[in-house]
């Protein structure tokens, strides 16, 4: 019998787990909770407990967004020279590049990331702070109007205190993309992490009182969606919500918001297409796709979830991606060999698991059988890659399932390829596989998302624009200069001559 040795924690992060309760931080100082209210956050890879973490109530998110509020007015962050506020996020930046290390760790214990993944999440928050940071010192916050007799200019100018809702699957990178814009243009912020996913986000807040950011500019609100998430969402006092995840919440997000007249960005989920053309390397692209779809469990808004292939070469593609998928080293997130770690909680899985069985009853071939895994030494929330195929009307071909699971289909020509991959009422990320690369910006250009890459598949470069349209998002995307323009509000002033 085998004995599994489990991989040691670092001692840094050993001690942040190890120091109790872990509270929200608001104000430059710890909060806890009023009614002394926690929620426990496990390790998805083996099922243990890592940490209690305090749960507010609406009255404390009340007061945190007030002191977000009252840090806009009072201290020195949305007024201070453009240049001394980038110089606080680059030291933002650089300390948290010193604790790469320990960031993934943390990261891939609470989300079950593959342990390299998640220092790379740390890597693109890192970058992220830094190309806005830059970006903001080089905006011009006053434009002058050519207007007849008038002298007329606009005027940017940061909103105040901004709220923002991140999800679980990408925790510290999302971070990263939302608030850094916001936090360049002068903003203050209200972060609300995922109930099963927050360490992060604490351990960052701390991090940030200590480089120097003025206490209250970044505050963390831990607790669940319906409680903190509802309190943080519906209060009047934000002046930008942004919300990630899935669209059944955002619908209720953007309602609260609605109601205040709060601008809210919404970027939700997906059902991408991969459409693949009969000219390509079929096992070098069978190898991209399957690498896209078992990239953190499956679990990416963005994924190509939908394969849509050339009649020509289906059968091939199809033999290649079961024979690459079946090779996939599934295990414990920390362990250096495993390829797939396992996916966030058991309603995850049986979310999965639950979509394989509805997607066969319905009628869909099973290409690749995929179900629960089963991992030596852990009791964690592991499961197979899995490909199915036939009508796209499926539930499991039309529905995001959020794990390793594709959907494939034929197709005979490029004007049914697109209408296939335009059947879906999503519209966040497809990409085209060929090498005719006029007809790849033509496919690219046709399907209907608000992104499209070519011979690539999740593919996020800083100042390019991502976001999405229909199910999957509204209110204007990340990454680029038009997400920080976002986060300044425009004023026009006029004087007759």
């Amino acid at each position: 019998m085998s004995t599994v040795v489990k991989p040691s924690l670092l001692p840094e992060v050993d001690a942040f787990l190890q120091r109790g309760r872990l509270a929200s931080f608001v104000g430059g100082k710890t909060m806890g909770s009023e009614n002394d209210s926690s929620i426990a956050t496990t390790d998805p890879g083996s099922g243990e407990t890592l940490a209690e973490v305090v749960e507010l109530t609406a009255d404390q998110v009340d007061q945190a967004v007030g002191i977000a509020e009252t840090a806009f007015k009072k201290t020195a962050w949305a007024t201070m020279p453009v240049n001394e506020r980038a110089a606080l996020l680059h030291r933002l930046a650089d300390a948290v590049e010193k604790r790469i290390p320990i960031i993934g760790q943390i990261e891939a214990m609470d989300a079950g990331k593959v342990q390299s993944q998640a220092q790379g999440d740390v890597r693109n928050f890192v970058d992220t702070i830094r190309y806005f940071a830059d970006m903001a010192q080089h905006i011009n916050h006053r434009t002058t109007l050519a207007v007849k007799g008038h002298e007329a200019w606009t005027v940017r100018q940061p909103w105040g205190a901004c709220a923002f809702i991140f999800p679980w699957n990408f925790p510290f990178l999302l971070i990263g993309w939302g608030i850094a814009p916001a936090l360049a243009a002068g903003n203050t912020v209200v972060i609300k992490p995922a109930e099963d996913t927050p360490l992060s986000a604490i351990y960052l807040a701390e991090l940030a009182k200590e480089v120097g950011i003025p206490d209250g500019v970044i505050n963390v609100v831990t607790g669940g969606g319906a409680t903190v998430g509802a309190a943080l969402s519906a209060n009047p006092r934000i002046k930008r919500m942004s919300f990630t995840g899935s669209p059944e919440v955002g619908r209720l997000v953007g309602e609260a918001c609605g109601r205040n007249l709060v601008p809210v960005k919404l970027e939700l989920g997906g059902k991408g297409a991969a459409v693949v053309f009969d000219d390509v390397d079929v096992a070098q692209t069978a190898q991209k796709l399957a690498g896209a779809i078992t990239f953190h469990t499956g679990q990416v808004c963005c994924d190509a979830t939908r394969w849509l292939v050339h009649q020509d070469i289906y059968d091939d593609f199809v033999n290649q991606c079961v024979d690459q998928l079946s090779q996939v080293k599934i295990g414990y997130q920390l362990d250096g060999q495993t390829q797939m770690g396992p996916v966030v909680n058991a309603k995850q899985r049986e979310r999965v698991l639950g979509y394989l069985e509805k997607g066969q009853a319905e009628g869909a071939q099973c290409l690749l059988a995929g179900g629960a895994a089963e991992v030596e030494g852990y009791s964690g929330h592991f499961v197979k890659p899995a490909l199915l195929a036939g009508s796209l009307d499926n539930t499991a071909a039309q529905e995001e399932i959020f794990g390793p699971v594709a959907y494939l289909a034929p197709f005979k020509t490029e004007s049914e390829a697109i209408e296939m991959a335009n059947h879906t009422n999503y519209g966040l990320a497809n990409s085209v596989w060929t090498t005719d690369l006029t007809r790849a910006a033509r496919v690219a250009e046709s399907m209907i998302a608000g992104n499209s890459w070519i011979n690539a598949h999740n593919v996020f470069a800083h100042g390019v624009p991502y976001g999405g349209v229909n199910l999957s998002g509204m209110g204007g995307g990340v990454l680029s200069v038009e997400t920080l323009m976002d986060y300044y509000r425009s004023t026009s002033v006029v004087r007759p001559l």
